[in-house]
């Protein structure tokens, strides 16, 4: 493993995002094994909330689907990176401020999500929606 994904694995153990996310995967009843650049792909998750196809907590990966392809594993190793530059847990008010602007200025949670745009909307299976006020109105 490359040695700034070691760091990163380092890191969230440190800032306790990673037990954190152990212990939702226990409490969500997945399975869980080692993924690519040290994540933990916890598959299985039986929970609605968060309303998402994955999310990440530190370095582990929860889905409720059993499989992920490559380009979501992408987004959410980017995700994983974010957790430890933001020292663990702070991450989480930061997260939910960033989706708040983002469903205040376009009407989606992830659109103009900086968390989000930063892992690559594409990657995320995330649309790319207009801001409100560049949006046409209908009024001709």
């Amino acid at each position: 493993m490359d040695r700034r994904f070691r760091f990163r694995r380092a890191a969230n153990y440190i800032n306790l995002a990673t037990p954190l996310g152990l212990l939702i995967s226990v409490i969500g009843g997945t399975s869980r094994q080692p993924g690519p650049n040290g994540l933990i792909l916890a598959f299985g998750y039986r929970y609605r909330f968060p309303i998402a196809g994955a999310f990440t907590v530190g370095n582990v990966v929860l889905t409720k689907w059993n499989a992920l392809d490559e380009r979501l594993i992408l987004h959410e190793d980017r995700h994983a990176s974010q957790w430890a530059w933001c020292v663990g847990l702070p991450m989480l008010p930061l997260y939910l401020i960033s989706m708040l602007v983002s469903v205040i200025v376009c009407g989606h949670q992830a659109s103009y999500n900086l968390f989000e745009r930063l892992a690559d909307l594409d990657d995320g299976g995330y649309p790319r929606e207009p801001l409100r006020w560049r949006r046409p109105t209908g009024d001709a």
